[in-house]
């Protein structure tokens, strides 16, 4: 859509109509970028679904928001009886099944996990994708998983870290981004996760695994070369994806888990030497996280005024072993989190709109209690977003103030959240130990 202006008579009022038009292209495209943007009592944007479409650019359509509830086609309930669909209740299985449809979806053949099939979310974050490898193996499509870990392996820089994003072809996205270092905590992470739940003699898990072990292996060393004489990772993007100046919680958590999921990883197939390297820098930036961050309950970065984040749910189950400090820190976190809606914010920090709640990170803190046994906290959070699907029953990015599904749907890291705090309700999930 243009705007249309009146020609202007003289230069200066030439000069005013430019700059008009440019204003209006920059807050349009802006409110595209970011959906949360748009004026309060205006509906963000949507979308309803997705369904499977052979003649569609990779065999993928999007639903309109009225679209109804979605039925799944041969071939897709074929593949969910393959697995396991968790879930207690019917409105927990539905959710489930449909997650585990739409993950498969946003999936391509060659293992690219597109974090939503819309814009700027049809790409590939590495931490989305790492989470989906996860929840694959949890609902038992291990091949699945390690496809996507394959993947992964594969698009990993030789200096052992990841873009921040990735086109679905492979190619990074030129956007002027930094690497984010979490990334190299997520994915060593979720390749020990698929290893805990495969049979070691099994041919094709030491072929999967011989493709992923240099990935583990250079991830893990390029982490604890990272860490300064804090014992910290240095600054760097985290999930917020903004610019930051300070060490944040949400780099450090997912790079303690990978630290000591490779060195459990390396015990377990006798790479001592690795393991002894991985161990002894996972005790470090534990310590590091505990004294630095600790000391104020764990907020965003070190600092006590820097407000709570969602990261914290990172530092126990099923990613690190309990810690009655840490779950006093998540319960606290929660409390300060929790919008009118019900659902969380990604930080009392937030910069972007404060009225609406983001579904991972309420996903996160439901895996977190289901992992820490608090089983009925995860059910109510389980339930809400059960509530708060699209009408075609996918689980959106984000939910307004008014409790509308808001953003794009389905998101695959809110999926697979949903699909590990599931199986926790019902199976205790593997969690890297303290070495």
């Amino acid at each position: 859509m243009r705007a249309r202006l009146p020609r202007p008579r003289r230069p200066v009022g030439r000069l005013i109509a430019i700059v008009a038009a440019v204003a209006f292209c920059l807050c349009f495209a802006a409110a595209l970028r970011d959906p949360s943007q748009h004026r309060p009592g205006t509906r963000p944007l949507l979308l309803g679904g997705i369904a499977p479409a052979p003649a569609a650019p990779g065999g993928v359509v999007g639903l309109p928001t009225d679209a109804g509830p979605r039925v799944l086609a041969e071939d897709e309930e074929a593949w969910l009886a393959a697995g396991r669909v968790p879930g207690t209740t019917a409105a927990e299985r539905d959710m489930a099944r449909q997650a585990l449809a739409d993950l498969r979806l946003l999936t391509s053949a060659e293992g690219d996990v597109a974090a939503a099939w819309h814009g700027i979310w049809k790409y590939v974050w590495p931490r989305d994708a790492a989470w989906a490898a996860a929840a694959y193996t949890a609902t038992g499509h291990g091949d699945d998983a390690a496809r996507v870990l394959r993947r992964l392996a594969a698009l990993q820089d030789p200096e052992g870290t990841w873009e921040a994003r990735y086109r679905l072809d492979g190619a990074p996205v030129d956007d002027g981004r930094a690497a984010q270092l979490d990334s190299n905590g997520w994915v060593p992470w979720a390749v020990w996760f698929w290893y805990a739940h495969q049979r070691p003699d099994d041919p094709a898990v030491r072929d999967h695994l011989a493709a992923l072990w240099p990935a583990v292996r250079k991830a893990a060393d390029h982490t604890a070369d990272s860490l300064g004489r804090d014992g910290l990772p240095p600054r760097s993007a985290d999930y917020w994806e903004t610019r930051t100046d300070q060490k944040t919680l949400g780099t450090a958590a997912p790079l303690l888990a990978g630290l000591r999921a490779a060195a459990d990883l390396g015990h377990r197939i006798g790479a001592a030497d690795d393991a002894a390297r991985w161990s002894a820098a996972a005790e470090r930036l534990g310590t590091a996280v505990r004294d630095r961050f600790g000391e104020h309950g764990y907020p965003r970065t070190a600092s006590e005024s820097a407000g709570a984040d969602a990261a914290v749910a990172w530092l126990g189950p099923p990613f690190a072993p309990p810690d009655p400090d840490v779950d006093t820190a998540v319960r606290r976190s929660a409390q300060a989190l929790t919008l009118p809606n019900g659902g969380l914010l990604p930080g009392t920090a937030w910069a972007g709109d404060l009225t609406a709640a983001w579904t991972p990170e309420t996903a996160g803190f439901a895996l977190y209690e289901a992992a820490s046994g608090n089983h009925a906290a995860a059910t109510a959070r389980l339930a809400w977003l059960a509530d708060h699907r699209t009408a075609a029953g996918s689980l959106p990015e984000k939910v307004d103030a008014q409790g509308r599904p808001a953003s794009v749907a389905p998101l695959a890291w809110t999926a697979a959240a949903v699909l590990l705090a599931l199986t926790a309700q019902e199976t205790a999930l593997p969690t890297p130990p303290v070495p």
